[in-house]
Order: structure tokens, then C-alpha cells, then sequence
């Protein structure tokens, strides 16, 4: 699994920051964030179950770049 590392949360202290990540086989967006609080996983659960091997993570909106340019990797051609 080659991962492709797009980008950090820009205000990172350097330790355990939301980061970004795309497969390159299978262009999947890899998501290292923080774990959801209860209230909000409360209110996710109102539109469905989470199963046990997914979880809610949350990201702060300053990564919204980060994610668009993930996107546009994943969306692109698969490099190999």
C-alpha cells in the first residue's frame, strides 16, 4: 500500500496532528484525525449505524485545502 503523503494540519505542534494521505494503488484518502467526540458521534448515528471497524474522526476546517488537493490526487490517474 503506497501512500502518498499530501499534507499536515498547518498549524501542527508536531505531535499526533491530523494528516492526510492517498493511496496510490487504490487511490482511497487515508484520514489521520481526531476521534469524535460523544455528542457528535450521537448525532452521526441519527443517519445510520457505525459499524465496529469504522469510526468518526474530525478535522479542523483550516485542513479543507488539504482535503481538496487529496481529493484532486485521488481523482487523478494512479501513479505506480
Amino acid at each position: 500500500m503506497p501512500l502518498r503523503f499530501v499534507g499536515i494540519d498547518p498549524s501542527t505542534n508536531g505531535d499526533n496532528c491530523p494528516t492526510v494521505w492517498v493511496d496510490e494503488k487504490t487511490s482511497e484518502i487515508v484520514i489521520q484525525g481526531w476521534t469524535a467526540d460523544p455528542d457528535t458521534r450521537r448525532e452521526c448515528l441519527a443517519t445510520g449505524p457505525i459499524p465496529d471497524h469504522e469510526t468518526v474522526l474530525r478535522l479542523p476546517a483550516r485542513m479543507a485545502p488539504i482535503l481538496k488537493e487529496a481529493c484532486d490526487v485521488a481523482g487523478g490517474p494512479i501513479v505506480q
